[in-house]
């Protein structure tokens, strides 16, 4: 399964396009399968309907941890640095792993969970969190696992949206300097939850929180009441696996279904190739397991592997930044995989953090969430990877389930800020304004899949509809990414960006709709638009032109600054305030009432020298005060 040099790159390649089901028939017959499917692959992309492996019989945790306890039982599964390097870490071998899993299982299974309940997890970055969320696949529950940094609100809204029947929780969580409550905020988004019947608990800071009676129990207590066997529930190959909430161009986020087969023959082949992961290597993703990088490659793909995989509850400047590096030399690290994001910021703090480390265990280093710059793709390749360790710049989403686009480590032609070339069996095409499919190379277009592969979203939760307008209506017979990518004259994709109404916050995606209906909750504005800009440390910072109902002085305008980004972080969390507010007295509109969001980007970017033809909009003399009072 695992591609080895160049040239077998080009042979999987060429076979997963000639025949595109008996290359993925041969990859899924590395999992183990409670039976084995009848037909590998049927899909029409109009409607859409996608089924692989269909009548196959699996269950995911039995290819993640029953298969390696034979030979790879007392091989390290999980390392867990805790957020204050004082603090002792734990280790979990894949036998340890297993029973706390199934220890975990038998708490839902008590509490009356049965597959196909859905299981919301807000957690941070520890043990149990990965417990939980396996012990969901253990038993058929479909988890949806909520970053811990969203609002009482979001959290809500998720819940609420996938009906979920149990909340998993923590009473609070470390991060940095900060010891941040998690039970009261979910105490507040089951308010107006009424799906919920029982809220697990697990002691993580020592916090007194206020328990429901008949409706929250402690983990801890929980434990002891169950015993460690519970064999895997059997599930069909398109049964759902998980939820995972992304924000879209509306208001409302959308929830992203992965199924078990299909999912769990990607991430575990994307992981073992992409990575190119030895036996005895030591995998470290920084990403939180409330995204998708989390759940693909700190747990499954690394689990489906036999691998030994880092999961760092703390942030990259805590105690100082150094961190990551301690990290990487206190476990011998091989494999690093992290944001452009971090990177930035660590380049800001100096070489002096890095420099002291030699980090001769690292053989790989990845990059994640965005399209990486040249600047940081240098420092990184020169300060961590010491000029020895391919860096492959990874692109793909939430929807994809796993990388699409990639060099493979050490066996494919790398270029600071390309992505590189498709995995195999990823048909990636680059379109034009009409949909016709542009075959030369050293062209930009908008990045297109024109064929499915297993790891690709099934629907979106509840609503299928807004799945095929999403991703399959904008150009019939395609699953369009929503970004514009370039293929430079050797065949290396570089991803250019968001073309809809997304913007990337540090790997984050938020659609405007989102932040925009968050700011239209302050009783202090009328309307807003909100818009990405190129930002030095995110990638994209967030840029929002707000109309109050009586346009503030001077003064005025700190104050109510303040309380639009305290409106946001209720709705949605921290990580969506905007980082520039302009108050205006109008917005760029046209005749029929649409926001011109081309002007308004371009204003927030400081290009107003080429602002395009204004002679559509309903007032021309907008633009001018937009110009005028652009905030630097």
């Amino acid at each position: 399964m695992r591609i080895n040099t160049y040239s077998e790159y080009e042979i999987a390649y060429r076979k997963s396009v000639e025949d595109p089901e008996a290359f993925w028939t041969e990859i899924a017959e590395n999992f183990n399968w409670i039976k084995k499917w009848d037909r590998t692959l049927e899909y029409n992309f109009d409607e859409p309907n996608i089924k692989w492996f269909q009548g196959g019989k699996l269950n995911i945790t039995e290819n993640c941890l029953d298969r390696h306890l034979e030979k790879l039982g007392d091989k390290t599964a999980l390392i867990f640095e805790p957020n204050d390097p004082k603090e002792t870490y734990r280790k979990f071998t894949y036998r340890e792993l297993h029973e706390q899993i199934c220890v975990f299982a038998n708490v839902l299974k008590d509490l009356g969970v049965q597959k196909g309940d859905r299981i919301c997890i807000y957690m941070p970055m520890i043990p149990e969190l990965a417990f939980a969320v396996l012990a969901c696949a253990r038993i058929g529950a479909i988890h949806s696992v909520v970053f811990a940094g969203f609002s009482a609100h979001a959290l809500a809204d998720r819940i609420i949206d996938a009906e979920a029947k149990v909340v998993i929780c923590s009473d609070g969580l470390n991060r940095g300097h900060k010891q941040i409550p998690i039970k009261s905020t979910v105490d507040e988004a089951l308010e107006n939850c009424p799906s919920v019947e029982k809220v697990v608990v697990v002691n993580r800071l020592n916090w007194p929180v206020k328990m429901k009676s008949g409706r929250d129990i402690w983990y801890q207590d929980a434990i002891k009441r169950v015993n460690s066997d519970c064999p895997a529930t059997e599930m069909d190959a398109e049964d759902m696996l998980f939820i995972l909430y992304t924000s879209g161009s509306t208001g409302k986020p959308k929830g992203v279904v992965h199924s078990c087969g299909g999912y769990m023959v990607y991430a575990g082949y994307s992981f073992l190739n992409v990575f190119q992961y030895d036996n005895e290597d030591i995998h470290f993703c920084t990403a939180d397991i409330g995204w998708v990088t989390g759940h693909s490659y700190i747990l499954y793909g690394p689990l489906l592997n036999g691998a030994t995989t880092v999961m760092f509850e703390g942030i990259p400047t805590f105690p100082d930044p150094a961190r990551f590096w301690q990290i990487i030399e206190k476990y011998a690290v091989t494999h690093f995989y992290t944001a452009p994001t971090a990177i930035r910021s660590l380049m800001q703090s100096g070489e002096e953090h890095v420099l002291p480390y030699g980090l001769d265990s690292l053989k790989v280093l990845g990059s994640v969430g965005e399209p990486i710059n040249e600047e940081a793709w240098r420092w990184y390749n020169i300060h961590v990877g010491k000029e020895r360790c391919p860096v492959i710049d990874t692109w793909w989403q939430t929807e994809t389930g796993g990388v699409m686009i990639s060099g493979l480590a050490g066996i494919s032609p790398l270029r600071p800020a390309h992505a590189g070339q498709p995995l195999p069996g990823i048909q990636p095409v680059l379109l034009d304004g009409e949909g016709n499919e542009i075959a030369e190379n050293d062209k930009e277009g908008y990045l297109c899949i024109k064929f499915p592969w297993p790891g690709m979203l099934r629907t979106t939760y509840g609503d299928h509809e807004r799945c095929r307008l999403t991703y399959f209506s904008t150009y019939k017979g395609y699953y369009f990414t929503g970004d514009g990518a370039r293929r430079d004259e050797n065949g290396l994709y570089r991803i250019i960006g968001r073309v809809d109404d997304v913007i990337n916050v540090s790997g984050h995606r938020f659609g405007t709709a989102e932040i925009e209906n968050a700011i239209n909750q302050n009783k202090n504005v009328v309307e807003s638009a909100v818009v990405g800009y190129p930002h030095d440390l995110k990638g994209q910072g967030i840029y929002a032109y707000v109309i109050c109902h009586n346009q503030p002085s001077i003064d005025e305008m700190q104050w109510i600054r303040a309380s639009i980004l305290e409106t946001v972080v209720e709705q949605i969390g921290p990580i969506a305030k905007p980082d520039k507010i302009q108050f205006v007295y109008g917005l760029p509109k046209t005749r029929s009432g649409k926001i011109m969001r081309r002007i308004l980007r371009k204003v927030a970017e400081g290009d107003t020298a080429n602002l395009g033809d204004i002679s559509t909009l309903l007032d021309p003399m907008v633009v001018e005060e937009l110009k005028a009072g652009v905030v630097l």
